[in-house]
């Protein structure tokens, strides 16, 4: 338990304390345009990531229903598909935050 407690200090001072003391970065004003187009990215990409996701889990999840002794052969390639089109979504997050610069 001592551990814990240390562990929560250090986590206490490591998020809390030092971001008190770094310098503030000087920032360019944000075009409203760049802004409507990095959020208009991330929002088609978290629809489309969104719609995929429930698809291919819709069709996992029936392929097993109609098929239990498949459930091997169909949960390992539906959980790389989802983390697939997930890492396509935070992709699009990436491309957002670039476009903000």
């Amino acid at each position: 338990m001592n551990r814990f407690i240390q562990l929560f200090q250090f986590a206490l001072i490591t998020f809390i304390a030092f971001p008190a003391l770094a310098e503030e970065a000087t920032k360019a004003p944000v075009n409203p345009m760049s802004a409507f187009a990095a959020a208009f990215a991330i929002s088609v990409a978290a629809f489309g990531g969104a719609i995929a996701q429930g698809r291919a889990s819709a069709a996992a999840l029936e392929g097993i229903a109609r098929n239990p002794g498949a459930r091997g052969d169909i949960f390992v390639p539906m959980i790389l598909a989802l983390a697939l089109i997930e890492s396509l979504v935070i992709y699009a997050l990436l491309v957002a935050f670039s476009i903000l610069g």
